[in-house]
């Protein structure tokens, strides 16, 4: 246990050396850290919510929604299929997430149920009595439709708040259908909130001119077509304008693959450019080259934000929207569009805002706990240990050195209760000296002498401290595994501290009292 290979020395004055490196930024402001070369990869260790301020939103995603959408398709495609099938239908309609109707020519009720079967393969086709017939979808695609959402809902928030430039956000799901966010350091939360609760689906229609709007104001919409109101409101909260738009989509907003804020030449005034794949280019060329003169409605989340005239065939796949956009409403919504359409709306149940005073105060009342337990625990090693005691504190500094290193390096978000594994890390940092200590006084009190009593307190110390932090380990492994949110930022300051430990007893701790003990060489051990 005594004997030290150069290769070892070099390696762990090396470790140690990195672990200073990179947890020197946290003392330094953001602004000389961004300063630093870039190829040094210098981070400042993350301050989770309840340290640097920010807001904490609980969003639930409507997934009835989904189905109503999914239904409504449906009722579509039984209309169109129908229709191209010369076949007559009565009492078309849906309710409750069935979709039911009535073929009175009994010679084409099975030839109805073998088109309707195609339409969706999620779906169960029941033909009933006098040509009724029902269309469900099965459990199983109600829930992998779900499933699906959810997934989906997280990546677009996701997607989303990095658009904003927020650091280290924390969006993960919670139960069957809700989606937690967590952003530290957020100085517009409104702004947040406001990207989040928009789907932001947008899609392009023809105007239905051949309706009258008197009669869609009257609730008279011919089926094919849908009566929406503009997304600019008037001095009453009410929309100015009102539009029949046809049902049926020619492009949609999915197959855009860009967005832009920009400004419009001739008007100056702020626009947003958008950009279509290769399918969604040519649908947009093909809408605009047969429809010239005709108005093209842009609808986004069931408001129409624009609606002009086809002036000439747009064969680049990009085109503008204009309105009465200000500068940051144009940003907004080419970020929305950019990040892409929520599968469904998003409704905030709870929000908490944690102010950055309120962190502030964390983090002032968390570092006078951690120096408070560092001065106690190198008072009481010096004391009790002495000369000893003074090279368990240099390996407790390092200790701590290297934990903030690490978590620096893996990107962790500290919090409160990180800040509590870190106590706890220096406090049983210190056990393994006590025991590797005691081991000494035992085997000078049995008469070794200096040499033979170190080598023999190495050694016999050595599985205690393996035993007894590896239980700990595992015991921070399964709060990671099973725990969530604070329990998992303790478990994983507590595991790394773990790791940090068992590297500054067995190795840093032996390699200063060897160095010591061949330069010095005592007669007796100061323990």
């Amino acid at each position: 246990m005594l004997t030290i290979s150069r290769s070892k020395l070099a390696l762990v004055i090396a470790i140690c050396l990195l672990g200073i490196v990179f947890a020197v930024p946290n003392l330094m402001s953001a602004k000389r850290v961004d300063a630093l070369p870039s190829w040094l990869h210098l981070n400042h260790l993350s301050l989770g919510l309840d340290l640097q301020g920010g807001s904490h939103l609980l969003l639930r995603v409507s997934v009835e929604e989904i189905a109503n959408e999914r239904v409504e398709g449906v009722v579509d495609a039984v209309r169109t299929q129908l229709r191209n099938a010369r076949i007559r239908y009565t009492g078309l309609g849906a309710d409750r997430g069935v979709v039911n109707l009535v073929i009175p020519d009994a010679d084409r009720i099975e030839e109805s149920a073998r088109i309707l079967r195609q339409i969706d393969p999620g779906t169960t086709v029941t033909v009933g009595e006098g040509g009724r017939i029902t269309i469900v979808y099965t459990e199983k695609s109600i829930r992998d439709r779900r499933l699906a959402a959810i997934d989906q809902s997280i990546e677009i928030v996701r997607r989303r708040i990095d658009e904003t430039g927020v650091r280290e956000p924390t969006i993960q799901r919670q139960g069957d259908d809700r989606i937690l966010v967590q952003l530290p350091g957020i100085d517009d939360p409104e702004r947040i909130k406001g990207l989040l609760g928009k789907t932001a689906k947008m899609t392009f229609h023809l105007l239905d001119q051949q309706s009258a709007l008197a009669e869609a104001q009257a609730g008279r919409v011919p089926p094919g077509s849908l009566y929406l109101p503009s997304d600019e409101v008037g001095p009453d909260g009410k929309p100015r304008n009102f539009y029949v738009v046809q049902r049926r989509v020619m492009v949609d907003g999915g197959n855009l693959v860009d967005s832009r804020q920009s400004f419009d030449q001739r008007s100056n005034e702020p626009i947003v450019s958008f950009r279509f794949d290769t399918v969604g280019a040519r649908r947009f060329r093909d809408v605009t080259r047969d429809n010239v003169g005709k108005p093209f409605a842009i609808v986004l989340d069931g408001k129409v934000i624009s609606a002009p005239i086809i002036r000439e065939a747009i064969l680049g796949g990009s085109g503008q929207i204009s309105g009465n956009f200000t500068v940051a409403s144009a940003n907004d919504l080419s970020l929305l569009l950019r990040a892409g359409a929520l599968p469904a709306p998003l409704e905030i149940i709870e929000e908490r805002t944690v102010g950055p005073g309120l962190g502030a105060d964390s983090i002032t009342a968390g570092a006078l706990a951690t120096i408070a337990g560092l001065v106690m625990t190198v008072g009481f090693m010096i004391l009790f240990y002495g000369f000893f005691g003074v090279i368990a504190n240099v390996a407790l500094f390092f200790n701590f050195v290297l934990l903030i290193a690490v978590l620096t390096i893996l990107q962790a978000t500290l919090t409160l209760p990180g800040i509590a594994g870190i106590l706890l890390t220096l406090a049983m940092a210190v056990d393994a000296n006590v025991l590797i200590y005691e081991r000494f006084r035992e085997e000078t009190q049995a008469g070794r002498g200096p040499v033979s009593a170190l080598d023999a307190g190495f050694s016999g110390a050595f599985t205690a401290i393996i035993d007894s932090n590896m239980t700990t380990l595992i015991a921070g492994l399964m709060l990671f595994q099973f725990g969530s949110g604070p329990v998992r930022g303790f478990a994983v300051t507590l595991s790394v501290g773990i790791l940090t430990t068992m590297f500054t007893a067995i190795m840093v701790t032996r390699y200063l009292i060897v160095g010591w003990l061949r330069w010095a060489r005592p007669q007796t051990l100061p323990v």
